[in-house]
This record gives C-alpha cells, structure tokens and sequence, in this order.
C-alpha cells in the first residue's frame, strides 16, 4: 500500500546567505540523515521514495497506511542548505555533510553563530531580517539580540560562575546542592530567584541498564536479583535528601504508564502475545524492592541470593559463581559521569555481600561512546526519554533490529518478539485510546523482563536565575521552563529598581508577549 505525504514550504523561507529554501534542500537533508544516521536511517526506512511534486513541494511516498505517526515524522526533518554543503569551505576544499567541521553552518533560523570557542562556548546573534520573524509561532518568541552559552566539565566550577553573576540562567540537577547550597548573598538579598517548573512533555526511564547480550544477564531471575540488592531508600536519603521518587515504568510521569493489572483495551492487546511474556503480565502489578531499615534490605538481599541460585549460580569460598562453569560472577559498571559514582559504591557493597565481583569504571566520554558502539559493557546508566506520542524511536530502544546496529539506543540488546509486536501496535494506533493500551502493555512487558533496575526521576525543573527576565503570565504549559524563548531582558528588574510581578502588572498574557520584548 502506497501512501503520498506532501511537504509544502512557506514561499518566504530562506537561509540567512538570502537563497531560497527549496525542495532540492528537503531532498538533500533527507539522504543525507538517512545515509549517515543509523537511528534516522531507522526511523524513515518506511519512506520508500521522496521527490519534488511542485515549486515548493516534495512528495514522501511510504510503504503502508498503517504507520500514523510517520508523515509527522517526515515533518521534523531538519532542512540543510545543499548549495552550500556542496560548495567549498573556508579552507577552498569541498566540504563533506559526513565529516565534522569548525566551520560555523549556514543556517535559516532566528540566530546564527557569531563566534565560538571549541569546548569552551558559544555566541549566538539575532538575525535582523529573519523570514520567520512574523509568523505566528513565532510572535513573542526570540527576544535577545545575543545568546551566549558557556560549557563547564565541572558542575560545581559552573555553579560558582553562576553565583558570581557571570552566568544569567542555572539549571541544577543536585538534590543536595538544590537543598543547602543556596545560602548565598544574591540569593538572600532577592538578586537570584529560585523556581521549579513541572516537567509535563515527557517520561523518563532511567536505570542501571544490563547488556543482555553477555551469558551471565540471559536469565532473567539474575536481573530481578539485582534489583533486590538495590537500596534505593538508602541511597534517596543519605545523597538526594528524600527528594527522589523511585521510577516504576519506562513511562514515568505520563498517562502512558502502566499501573496496576491490566484491563480493558490494554488486556486484550495483551491477550495477542500471552504465550510469549512472563505471566506475572497478568497476574501481578511490577513493584520495585523496598529497604526500609537495614532488617528490610537484609531480607532483600536473601530473596535476591535464592533468585541466583534458581539461575544457576552457587556460592563457593565468599564467592558466587556459575554451578556448571565454576566462573565467578563479575561486573563492571561503566560510568561517564562522576555524579553516579557514589550511589554506584553504595551499589556495589550490597552485590558484593552476595558474593559478586565488582568494578566501577569511570572513561571520558569519547570511550564511553566507542564502549556503547561496541556493546562492550557489562551495566550502564541508562536514560530513555519517551514523548507523549511514542512512535517509531520504539524500535530504536527496544526493537530486536536495532540490537545488533551499533549506535541505536538499544543497549540492552533486546530481542523480543513480544515487544516487536507491541511496538508495532503503538506505531500503527490509530486513535488515542489504542495508542495508550498499546504503549501500556508494551510498559507492563518491558518490566517484567526486569531488562534494567529503575533509577530515580524528580517531576520538576530545578532553576536559578538572576533576577533580570521578565516572562509570560501564562507559561507554555509542555515547554518545562522555556527559557530563553519567551523569556525577555526586564530592566525594571535590575538591582535597586523597583520590581514587577507578572501576575498582576501585567494587563494579559498578550501584553507580555508584546511588550515585554526587550527589543
């Protein structure tokens, strides 16, 4: 079944060299991601032609109806200028759209690059004639004239600028530095404002992820049992302050997670693949082990040393190891960020007690990357982030396909024809209500496969800011903090200048839009 998909072009668009945007662009950038992106080759391997139908048109022909999500898809493709990827660079030799590059892109958007230091920062300049300035999307948005982002590799070194006043925006991602590092005197005198917004646009899955594809992982009581070996309480309390909640579906935080035993629509999605997942699926709501109390994570621990000997695995002078192979079971996990480090130690003294080997391995991220490309790894931290629309990226995390494509998001190294099915009923749902049955049950299958130990996730956006911004009454309601976008430059909120609250100084969310520009 053949299916067209127009894409039109507004007939003003155009790059910031003044060319036209064109259909010969749509067509480039298409190839171009599909060639050199093995998640977005993924993604539109459905799209079986693209050409150009009109002036300002390009035609996407997919191979069946079925997928709904797809022409939205297509849609987000981000257009590169061909005329200019195809011409020479700055050094006079041609330039490559598969090669990395310090020389600054053309662009088509409200800003473009003014200067940058590599790894250090970035500038970012107002275009005075942008084409898009006066759409309606648009209205309100983009109202500095200049963007500059500085890069920090230490979070406390960022911080300090922040407090010294060289940064405006700070976005804090510490639980123990949100509680008791704020007591400095910008802050105590009204200069920097703290808020949190809540996180309403996604859900999260963030996990000690196992790669399956390694022997000592295939069973999935082992896994169970390193959930047990988990204290997450232990580890809320002593580095986050009791501030965390612990993650309980690949869905966090949205209608889409599943709860409870599955019924209605959700039942009978899962009624197609009943002989192929775990039977708890039906009988038995996922929880994660709670240690409340060192007498509660003891027993946690006992139940997960009886879940390892049902796997095989006996314990031999302090040591566990395979009963049929005599090798001891040993772990790595593999970090690239020190901030997982201490809760990794806390981790490992619980595997450790049930006579596991442990290391923790902290690299640099250029060999984190090169280890995940190579699925050289025993247990990462792993991070899923899921829309409120799931598509097509499922089969990039979970599909058996993308097990074996190095640079997919499938770590674990799923193959699962239970989830392949799933994932194609929530790629092909054509309403909402099949939509979250499908991706319940796809949530409630991926659980009880315990492919990873749920993490933590907190439901809102810590910031700090300098209190220099004026903003919207009516905040975009799955736009998080939206900043910079529609934030602008307030001078009334300088030190010693009188300030004004948006709720009531502001006539209406239009005023704010209109006139609190700073342009």
């Amino acid at each position: 079944m053949i299916f067209p998909g127009c894409a039109t072009a507004c007939p003003q668009a155009r790059w910031h060299d003044g060319s036209p945007i064109t259909p010969d662009d749509v067509l480039f950038s298409f190839h171009a991601f599909k060639n050199h992106s093995p998640r977005l080759a993924g993604y539109y391997r459905h799209v079986i032609k693209a050409e150009t139908t009109g002036e300002r048109e390009v035609t996407f022909t997919f191979d069946s109806t079925g997928h709904r999500k797809l022409p939205q898809i297509v849609g987000q493709l981000t257009v590169l200028p061909k005329h200019w990827w195809e011409a020479n660079g700055a050094s006079g030799r041609g330039r490559s759209i598969g090669a990395t590059t310090l020389e600054p892109p053309l662009g088509s958007g409200p800003y473009r690059i003014k200067s940058f230091e590599p790894g250090r920062s970035i500038v970012y300049e107002r275009v005075a004639d942008y084409w898009g300035e006066n759409l309606n999307v648009r209205r309100g948005c983009n109202n500095f004239d200049e963007l500059r982002f500085i890069y920090f590799r230490d979070f406390t070194v960022g911080f300090e600028a922040f407090k010294a006043g060289d940064l405006d925006w700070h976005i804090e991602y510490s639980a123990k530095n949100w509680s008791s590092g704020y007591n400095f005197p910008a802050l105590t005198k009204g200069h920097v404002v703290r808020e949190e917004f809540p996180i309403r646009n996604v859900g999260v899955m963030q996990a000690f992820a196992f790669n399956i594809r390694r022997p000592k992982f295939k069973d999935p009581r082992v896994r169970r049992a390193f959930n047990f070996a988990f204290d997450f309480e232990t580890v809320n309390s002593e580095f986050f302050f009791g501030q965390y909640q612990r993650i309980s579906s690949y869905f966090q935080g949205t209608e889409l997670a599943s709860s409870g035993l599955p019924q209605g629509k959700e039942l009978e999605v899962l009624a197609g693949v009943r002989e192929q997942v775990p039977q708890e699926v039906f009988t038995t709501a996922y929880w994660n082990p709670v240690a409340e109390g060192a007498q509660a994570a003891r027993k946690n621990l006992l139940h997960a040393m009886d879940l390892l000997q049902q796997s095989g695995f006996v314990v031999r002078d302090m040591q566990l190891v395979d009963a049929a192979t005599g090798e001891r079971m040993q772990v790595e996990f593999l970090l690239n960020n020190p901030g997982f480090e201490p809760c990794v130690l806390l981790y490992r003294a619980a595997l450790e007690r049930l006579g596991i080997g442990v290391t923790v391995r902290l690299v640099d991220t250029v060999q984190y990357q090169n280890r995940l490309r190579q699925w050289d790894f025993d247990i990462i931290v792993g991070s899923w982030t899921e829309s409120l629309s799931p598509g097509s990226e499922q089969r990039d995390y979970w599909g058996s396909r993308a097990a074996d494509v190095s640079g997919s998001r499938n770590f674990i190294g799923i193959k699962n024809p239970a989830v392949d099915a799933l994932i194609e009923r929530v790629i092909s749902a054509h309403e909402r209500a099949e939509l979250t049955a499908a991706t319940k049950a796809l949530d409630r299958v991926l659980l009880w496969n315990h492919y990873v130990v749920p993490q933590w996730t907190y439901p809102n956006m810590r910031t700090a800011r300098w209190d220099r911004f004026g903003r919207p009454q009516i905040m975009p309601k799955y736009g998080i903090a939206a900043f910079p976008t529609v934030w602008w430059w307030d001078e009334r909120r300088q030190p010693g200048v009188a300030k004004i609250n948006p709720t009531t100084d502001c006539a209406s969310h239009e005023d704010c839009m209109t006139t609190g520009g700073g342009r």
